[in-house]
């Protein structure tokens, strides 16, 4: 029971820790121009696992801006950003349903879905698509320009940690014969 206590712990302060400063992720001299596509491409990733709070932010109020002129899906986007606030954005328990801890990137995907859905029942469906298209590019430009050196944390694996851990080592990860 006790580990079942310090995991539900450790998931909540991941959670909590998961909202970055806006002083670090706006860091001027951190941003500079990556030297390959690859290392670009890592740098989203990771970036995007980092800042991914951040970026929710950033998308919503895209997406609440382009709706300034539409008053019923303005109604229909705060509902919605009802449960986003509560359901992502502020809680500091685990959100767990039927006795399972629900992942914090399921919840961000449901709650995407929702919206998105929602507001394309509205009619309201260009603008949600123009404004998801530029989040999109404005998150990847982002991404790719951050530079990743200064992130500090556990909680920021990158997908390729097997293959940076044989650069790491001259050697390689090989066993003796």
């Amino acid at each position: 029971m006790s580990s079942a206590a310090s995991m539900e712990s450790t998931t909540a302060e991941s959670v909590i820790a998961a909202f970055r400063p806006w002083a670090q992720f706006f860091d001027l001299p951190a941003f500079n121009l990556p030297v390959s596509l690859s290392e670009s491409t890592a740098r989203i990733t990771r970036n995007l696992f980092y800042f991914r709070v951040n970026y929710a932010l950033v998308a919503l109020l895209i997406l609440f801006l382009s709706l300034l002129w539409h008053p019923v899906s303005m109604i229909v986007f705060l509902i919605v950003f009802v449960a986003w606030f509560f359901l992502y954005f502020f809680r500091n328990v685990p959100l767990t349903v039927f006795g399972y801890t629900v992942d914090d990137r399921v919840v961000l995907a449901g709650l995407g879905i929702v919206t998105v859905s929602a507001l394309l029942m509205a009619g309201v469906w260009v603008n949600v698509i123009v404004s998801l298209v530029m989040a999109s590019a404005l998150i990847c430009v982002h991404g790719a320009l951050r530079g990743t050196e200064d992130l500090v944390g556990d909680d920021h694996a990158s997908p390729y940690n097997a293959l940076l851990s044989v650069v790491d080592d001259p050697s390689g990860a090989y066993g003796q014969i």
